[in-house]
């Protein structure tokens, strides 16, 4: 009897498994047969997604909600199809994109328009996300000429500071006891101790 699975990939960064999970659901996948990938864009190790690939047999049917779930870029996407429903002989049906079914038109047309429409989305899903990178490094170096600083905002120095840095370039404590002083690492410290005197000549 043939088996139905969800699979979901998710990046740990930015994203939330939630709407993925509930579409998934509505199709009637139990929960036993839910496979759920997090992880950021560099690192694609996908040990759930390799285990549903064993798990999979023939005439199966697997439920994803969107192309870009199956891989990162166009030639991962295209892979991956192939390896689910050529090699295991499974069927996908994609929910966003209804004419990515192929339980329907099994002939030689159905088949053929079938993989025409999926090279135009894995396409399509590839150059989005490049488009998404490209507008967000604009925006951070738009941000940047504006002086909005990205980052932690650095720790207030230590009260003894002052003193400490005046011992220090008097000569009367080493750098490392002035490091230690205040409770830095002596890079920490020596950077720190810099970018206050350089402060202090535009004064």
């Amino acid at each position: 009897m043939a088996n139905v699975y969800g699979y979901i990939r998710v990046s740990s960064r930015d994203q939330n498994e939630d709407r993925q999970i509930i579409a998934i659901k509505e199709v009637g996948v139990t929960d036993r047969n839910i496979y759920l990938d997090k992880q950021s864009g560099k690192d694609f190790e996908r040990p759930q997604y390799k285990k549903l690939l064993r798990k999979v047999k023939k005439d199966d049917l697997l439920y994803i909600k969107s192309i870009d779930r199956l891989g990162r870029n166009y030639e991962e996407i295209l892979q991956q199809w192939r390896v689910i429903t050529k090699d295991k002989g499974v069927d996908i049906v994609v929910l966003d994109m209804p004419l990515l079914d192929t339980r329907r038109g099994k002939d030689l047309m159905g088949t053929f328009l079938s993989d025409i429409v999926l090279q135009v989305l894995s396409f399509v899903a590839e150059n989005e996300r490049t488009n998404i990178r490209q507008r967000q490094a604009e925006g951070i170096a738009a941000a940047k000429a504006k002086g909005v600083k990205f980052g932690r905002p650095p720790l207030p120095l230590p009260k003894n500071f002052y003193e400490v840095h005046k011992a220090w370039r008097g000569k009367k404590i080493t750098l490392k006891e002035a490091a230690n002083a205040c409770n830095m690492p002596i890079g920490t410290f020596y950077g720190k101790a810099r970018k206050f005197e350089n402060v202090d000549k535009t004064k």
